[in-house]
C-alpha cells in the first residue's frame, strides 16, 4: 500500500512541472554544467555528447540521514545540484529526516510550492499565509500535506520514534529561507536595532540568538 501511495506521489510531483514556477523548457534536456562561469537563470547546458545516465541519477535519498544536530532533523536535497539533468524540468525532490522531537524548523521556499509524503512516522505540520493564520495538521505513514509557494512552513516530530518524508517541488532548485538563520545569522549581520524592534526584545536576547545560530567555525 505504501509502495502504492509513494508510486502516485511521484506521479503528482511530476505532474506539478506543468505548472512549475520555472520557465518552460525550450529543448529536450538541458544538463546543467555546474562548472561553467556563464551565469544565467538557471545553469548554462552541457554539451549534449558529453551527457550520460548519471546527469539524471541520485541515490542520496535511499537511506536516513543522521539527525544528531539541534533541531534534530536533516534535510537532503535531490535538486539541480544533485542531479544536473533537472536542469529546465521544473521539479525536485528532498528527504527530511526527524529524530523523536525534532524540527524542521519555519521556513519558505520561494520559488516552489512544497508537498510532502510521509514515510514512517507522525509529524505535526503547519503553514502561515499572509492574513496570519496557522493552516495546521497531524499526518502519518501514507499521508499527504501541501505547502504553498513562499509561505512559512514547519513539521515537528512529536513522536517517540524517527519520522520521514519524501518532498516534491515544482522548481529545480526551490530554495530555503530559514526564518530563524535569515534574520539572526545574515551576512552581514541583521542591525540589532531592528531585531530588537521588530521582536520587542533586549539587545542581550539579539545578541544570545545570534551566538547560537551563528555558523560553526
Amino acid at each position: 500500500m505504501a509502495a502504492t501511495f509513494l508510486t502516485l506521489f511521484i506521479l503528482l510531483a511530476l505532474a506539478m512541472s506543468a505548472t512549475a514556477a520555472d520557465p518552460d523548457m525550450l529543448q529536450d534536456l538541458c544538463v546543467a554544467d555546474l562548472t561553467s562561469g556563464v551565469k544565467v537563470n538557471g545553469f548554462a547546458c552541457k554539451d549534449a555528447a558529453a551527457v550520460n545516465a548519471t546527469d539524471f541519477f541520485f541515490a542520496g535519498l535511499a537511506a536516513p540521514g543522521s539527525t544528531n544536530n539541534t533541531m534534530g532533523s536533516l534535510v537532503t536535497a535531490a535538486n539541480v545540484q544533485k542531479i544536473p539533468g533537472l536542469n529546465t524540468l521544473g521539479v525536485s525532490l528532498s528527504r527530511i529526516d526527524y529524530a523523536p522531537g525534532g524540527l524542521n524548523p519555519p521556513h519558505t521556499h520561494p520559488r516552489a510550492t512544497e508537498i510532502v509524503f510521509v514515510l514512517e512516522g507522525e509529524l505535526d505540520v503547519g503553514f502561515i499565509t499572509t492574513a496570519n493564520a496557522l493552516i495546521s495538521k497531524t499526518i502519518k505513514k501514507g499521508e499527504i500535506f501541501v505547502f504553498p509557494r513562499g509561505l512559512v512552513h514547519f513539521q515537528k516530530n512529536n513522536g517517540g520514534v524517527p519520522a520521514a518524508v519524501i518532498a516534491a517541488f515544482n522548481s529545480q532548485l526551490p530554495g530555503t529561507q530559514s526564518i530563524a538563520v535569515t534574520l539572526f545569522a545574515a551576512t552581514p549581520p541583521v542591525p540589532d536595532h531592528v531585531l530588537t524592534m521588530a521582536f520587542q526584545v533586549g539587545t542581550k536576547e539579539v545578541e544570545k540568538i545570534k551566538s547560537r545560530l551563528a555558523p560553526k567555525k
